[in-house]
């Protein structure tokens, strides 16, 4: 039977390693198990399950993945942490289902092996948005997963179009995946106690837009960073230097059934697709 890790655990680990949680790589420890088993069941992990986790730090939630009968890859960027997470896992379940993986999760360029199938993971707060969306780039086989973030990440990745939260980062993983608040998670449950709040977000994979030959991922993504960059725009403004013109872009709008008088919240994944691939067609 597995055992998970407690506060006092937590801390005789992190004293043992002679670690002290740095914010440059974003390290809070949670070190409540009871935490750790609702991330799990709400990420809906099972036995057959290959989850993908990243920046795993002493193993607090790698412990309650291996508890369900999953498989875990962990990738953690401290060269100390990694090396140890083998050991502490060997002590307390089944280490013959981790793999541990000593790298920078946005310097990933090839899929792990075995194929992940979901995504779970407490993601540092300074560049979770970057790893979900190369995560989610890189491993078109992900059936979904669950990311423990700040709380205003979350808020952002899960808004929906319209929202006063709905940005870059909600359209962009649109394209990947539907996006939904999953709870909230108490600052008390981490070690050390973080000054932001957190957000647990559900991804649930999905095909990406259709597009014409000639169009792709890239091109909707240029449409979106444009129309963002200056929301208050309406969208003929926002997106007339990506057009060439605003009359350009007006008739690039027009073409996708996009009001050009709208903003670029009001749109979804969809419609910026339609807007990138009406694009050719004026050149």
């Amino acid at each position: 039977m597995t055992q998970l890790l407690g506060p006092a655990e937590i801390r005789e680990l992190a004293r043992a390693l002679g670690i002290r949680p740095t914010k440059t790589l974003g390290q809070n420890f949670v070190h409540d198990p009871n935490t750790v088993r609702r991330i799990v069941h709400r990420a809906g992990v099972g036995a057959d399950d290959v989850v993908l986790e990243i920046g795993p730090g002493l193993g607090s939630l790698t412990l309650g993945l291996l508890a369900v009968g999953a498989s875990v890859t962990a990738v953690e960027i401290d060269p100390v942490l990694a090396a140890h997470l083998p050991k502490t896992v060997g002590a307390r379940s089944d280490a013959t289902r981790l793999r541990v993986v000593e790298a920078d999760a946005l310097a990933l360029t090839e899929p792990p092996v075995p194929t992940p199938t979901l995504l779970v993971a407490n993601l540092p707060y300074n560049v979770a948005v970057p790893i979900v969306l190369h995560l989610l780039e890189l491993l078109p086989q992900l059936r979904g997963g669950l990311v423990m973030v700040q709380a205003e990440v979350a808020d952002r990745l899960a808004a929906p179009p319209g929202s006063r939260t709905y940005g870059v980062p909600s359209a962009k993983v649109a394209w990947y995946a539907a996006a939904a608040r999953a709870g909230s998670v108490p600052r008390a449950v981490f070690w050390p106690v973080p000054n932001v709040d957190s957000g647990l977000v559900r991804l649930t994979a999905h095909r990406p837009p259709e597009l014409p030959d000639g169009t792709r991922r890239p091109d909707v993504f240029a449409v979106i960073d444009a129309a963002f960059a200056q929301r208050r725009k309406m969208l003929r403004s926002a997106l007339a230097g990506w057009a060439g013109s605003a009359a350009a872009a007006e008739a690039a709008l027009r073409a996708a059934g996009v009001d050009p008088a709208s903003r670029g919240e009001t749109v979804d994944i969809a419609g910026f697709a339609r807007i990138a691939a009406a694009r050719p067609a004026l050149h």
